[in-house]
């Protein structure tokens, strides 16, 4: 079984210059956590909420960090620390980007753990 949030958009001050860390921009969070069986139960007690799962990207997400690789792996390695998943994969999307004045759809970088 899979837990995914998609599109979890918050504001955060990530980024390389100056101007990313004090204005800030959004960021958009895509997690997928493998955990087996837990919830098939339909006991929210052996399951991964969800709710939960949000709060901790919010939490990593509001500390400020010059790479958005740094972002996934602090979040990937929370996620795997308080959840204890098979497997984890964030993903971080920066849509407000523009490399070299270039218009793309959005940056990301994503991050996989497994046990």
């Amino acid at each position: 079984m899979r837990v995914e949030l998609r599109g979890l958009e918050l504001y955060g001050y990530h980024g390389v210059h100056d101007y990313e860390r004090e204005q800030g921009q959004r960021f958009l969070y895509d997690v997928e956590l493998e955990v087996g069986e837990r919830g098939a139960d339909d006991l929210i007690e052996s399951a991964v909420d969800y709710s939960r799962v949000a709060a901790t990207v919010r939490e990593v997400a509001a500390e400020p960090r010059r790479l958005l690789e740094a972002v996934a792996t602090e979040l990937a390695a929370a996620l795997e620390e308080r959840f204890a998943p098979e497997w984890v994969r964030v993903r971080v999307r920066k849509p407000d980007v523009r490399p070299s004045g270039i218009d793309v759809e959005f940056a990301a970088v994503t991050a996989e753990r497994r046990r």
